[in-house]
C-alpha cells in the first residue's frame, strides 16, 4: 500500500486552508491504490491554523527533546506534532504500507527540507517529524517533488499500472 499526504489529494488541510492537489496522487487514492494522511490534522489542528516550524535542530533533535517545533505566535505544538507522527505509524503498520509520497517543507512531511524555525521563509535540509519517524521504520519516503510513474509503479499491480501509465504520459 501507497502512503500519501492528504493536502496532495486535494483535501483542504495545509495550514492556510488550501491543498496542493496532485493528479497522480488523486488517481491513486480515487483507485484505491493509497490512503491518506495528515498528521496535525489527526491530532487535532483546525484548518487553517498559524504556521509551525522546528527550531533549534532536526526532527532527529525533536525527537530526542533537544528541538521543538513552535507556531509563528510562539505556542510550543511539539507533542502534537510527535503525536501525530506516531500516530501515522500506527496506520503504517496496520496497513503493510511500504511507500510514502508527503509533502515537502512540512514540519511533519518535509522529506528532504524544512523551514528553518526563523519564519523568514527559508529552507534548510532535513526531514519533517513523520518523515523522520517513517524513514527510521525503513518505510521508503519520496517527496510529492520525485513522485513519478516510476517510483509508484512498483507498488500497485500490473494491470493499475497499465492505468495508471495512460492516464499520466
Amino acid at each position: 500500500m501507497i502512503l500519501v499526504s492528504s493536502c496532495l489529494a486535494g483535501f483542504k488541510v495545509r495550514y492556510n486552508g488550501t491543498d496542493a492537489q496532485n493528479m497522480t496522487v488523486r488517481w491513486l487514492v480515487t483507485h484505491g491504490q493509497a490512503i491518506t494522511v495528515c498528521p496535525e490534522i489527526m491530532t487535532g489542528f483546525s484548518t487553517p491554523r498559524p504556521s509551525a516550524e522546528i527550531v533549534g535542530g532536526s526532527a532527529g533533535d525533536v525527537l530526542n527533546g533537544k528541538a521543538y517545533v513552535k507556531e509563528c505566535n510562539g505556542n510550543d505544538v511539539t507533542a502534537k506534532y510527535i503525536a501525530g507522527a506516531q500516530m501515522v505509524l500506527e496506520i503504517v503498520r496496520r496497513n503493510n504500507v511500504q511507500v510514502a509520497f508527503l509533502k515537502e517543507n512540512s514540519p511533519s512531511c518535509g522529506v528532504n527540507n524544512v523551514y528553518t524555525g526563523l519564519f523568514n521563509g527559508q529552507l534548510l535540509h532535513g526531514s519533517g517529524i513523520t518523515a523522520h519517524v517513517l524513514k527510521t521504520e525503513g518505510i521508503q519516503v519520496y517527496s510529492d517533488l520525485e513522485l513519478n510513474y516510476a517510483k509508484v509503479k512498483p507498488f500497485v499491480s500490473a494491470n493499475v499500472s497499465k492505468m495508471l501509465k495512460s492516464e499520466i504520459h
